[in-house]
């Protein structure tokens, strides 16, 4: 009896920077579960939150020195998430220094080494903010618009976007930019965070009448199947997109669905837009009112069209998955953007 043997060539290693981090942690886990890819996560310290099925490789600080050898054997795709999000228009010198160093130099460092070893696509999480802090009423943000990065985490993005295309080019390694908003999702921290501890406490909160601006955010899910979309889709080579639920609310909206999603009364009062930000300035917290006031808006239109792709959740759905996944009883969240 003959029997015909094929030919099944091994599974490719992906390497994801950041393995214990927000979307690194979820994204190894989603490729774990696809079967479809051996998974490598680099760490900077060991952590039990890691995946158990994943390889893990220690690689200490990440900044212009790190030596990166280990993690890129066999490596035929790596995924970009390790960052440094201190966010802020106004950062003190040694924060300023951290995101030089790590988003900056430690990008292009591990660029070229991963060039150098052969690696055939760097796929790099950057941020929504490389186009700037708002964007006009009615005008969302465009993948391909031009960049204006205002804040110090924007610029140190942009930068490291730049550095990577330089070492692709230099020896023809594909590069893929993702370019998220404020990404939610269970297990996070930041703004979402915070938002939902005060709803859930019953805080009055003063964004009543917050309710014509316009904002888009991405759920950790949906955010993690654009990243596997694009670790092998031939469209995306060489090409930089926005990632985002696809429906864009007012922050009057996103409160009053976080509370019904937590099952809360909505206890928000109006405040003029004008007068809250002239309260937050005085109070030294101008970055949170240009968050809560100002619009950020990302159209996803290349990014539905060149990769056949549409977000898997909805805004509401994915809040109802953080809330029953959050082990604290509400949705977490990381200031990507």
């Amino acid at each position: 009896m003959n029997v015909e043997q094929r030919f099944v060539p091994p599974a490719e290693t992906v390497l994801i920077t950041g393995g214990n981090g927000f979307v690194g942690q979820a994204l190894a886990r989603r490729l774990l579960q696809d079967g479809r890819y051996r998974v490598r996560t680099s760490v900077r310290s060991w952590s039990p939150d890691l995946p158990n099925d994943a390889e893990v490789v220690l690689t200490g600080p990440i900044d212009a020195g790190t030596d990166w050898r280990e993690a890129l054997k066999g490596v035929s795709m790596v995924v970009h998430t390790a960052a440094s999000t201190q966010s802020g228009t106004r950062l003190s010198a040694d924060a300023m220094r951290a995101l030089h160093a790590v988003n900056v130099e430690g990008t292009s460092n591990l660029a070229q080494q991963a060039a150098a070893s052969g690696v055939l696509r760097f796929l790099f999480v950057s941020s929504i903010k490389i186009h700037g802090e708002r964007s006009a009423h009615g005008k969302p943000f465009t993948a391909d618009g031009p960049p204006s990065p205002e804040s110090p985490y924007g610029v140190s993005k942009w930068r490291a976007e730049q550095a990577l295309t330089v070492a692709a080019r230099q020896t023809g390694m594909e590069w893929v930019v993702v370019r998220p908003p404020l990404v939610y999702g269970p297990g996070g921290k930041g703004n979402f965070s915070a938002i939902t501890a005060a709803i859930a406490k019953g805080i009055p909160l003063p964004v009543g009448a917050l309710r014509n601006n316009r904002r888009s955010f991405v759920g950790l899910d949906n955010l993690v199947d654009l990243l596997v979309t694009c670790l092998d889709h031939p469209e995306a080579a060489n090409e930089a997109f926005l990632a985002a639920d696809g429906e864009d609310l007012s922050t009057y909206d996103l409160f009053l669905r976080v509370a019904k999603t937590l099952d809360r009364p909505p206890r928000f009062f109006p405040v003029p837009a004008g007068i809250l930000g002239s309260a937050l300035r005085i109070l030294g917290q101008s970055d949170i009112g240009d968050r809560l006031i100002g619009s950020l808006q990302a159209d996803i239109g290349k990014t539905r069209e060149r990769l056949s792709w549409a977000p898997s959740l909805t805004v509401d759905q994915g809040l109802r998955q953080a809330v029953r996944c959050s082990p604290e009883g509400h949705a977490g969240g990381r200031e990507k953007a």
